[in-house]
């Protein structure tokens, strides 16, 4: 369950990112966050896992206020999330499977199950027969498979996501969309920010409309 009560998020300098949001995701909810680039989608999204703190309000995830944490508790938040943003931040001198595996290295996992999860997580999102291969060596859709692919592998409860369709042609789109479609419907809480109406349009989800880091009726 993610819970925003009242939640402004100001910056040095006096800039406004987020102003009085407040929303409830149930577990299991599939929501979008839409809105023009600057409306404070990426802002809302990164106070989730503490990446950003709020400046007022309360931000809740699965119990937690986030914005009363230490920094010591943020990655036990974290294990619980799946996240991916536009900077997907991949090892592109690692293969495909080493940029899967590694956050699984931070775990208790034996190797067999490190690379039993590893491997289904690549299975789940198409790029199972690409392991070994680098990530320069992959088409757009297939870098963000596979940033998808290193979000879930922990199996989190919730899944949030920045623009994961950006820059991509519409089929490509279509199919990392379905992807997170696959995912909540074994019960895990999608949460994707997008400007693109056309990626909304006909999946029958919630919508959260930002402006000018408001949220609109």
């Amino acid at each position: 369950m993610i819970s925003f009560s009242a939640v402004s998020k100001r910056y040095p300098g006096g800039q406004q990112g987020l102003q009085e949001i407040s929303f409830t995701l149930e577990p299991g909810e599939f929501v979008f966050v839409a809105g023009r680039s600057g409306a404070g989608k990426s802002t809302l999204l990164k106070l989730i896992p503490a990446i950003e703190r709020p400046s007022a309000g309360t931000v809740l995830v699965n119990g937690q206020n986030v914005g009363a944490l230490r920094r010591a508790a943020v990655p036990y938040l974290r294990r619980n999330l799946g996240l991916v943003f536009q900077n997907q931040r991949l090892l592109y001198d690692r293969s495909v499977y080493d940029n899967v595996a590694l956050p699984l290295a931070f775990s208790d996992h034996s190797p067999r199950e490190a690379e039993r999860r590893a491997r289904a997580a690549l299975d789940k999102v198409g790029l199972l027969g690409r392991e070994r291969a680098r990530p320069v060596q992959l088409s757009g859709g297939e870098q963000q498979r596979l940033a998808i692919a290193r979000a879930v592998v922990n199996r989190p409860s919730i899944l949030v996501a920045d623009e994961p369709t950006a820059n991509l042609d519409i089929e490509s789109a279509r199919s990392i969309l379905e992807i997170f479609v696959a995912f909540n419907q074994v019960g895990v809480t999608v949460l994707i920010a997008t400007h693109d109406e056309a990626l909304i349009e006909g999946c029958g989800r919630r919508v959260l409309r930002l402006s000018a880091g408001r949220l609109q009726p």
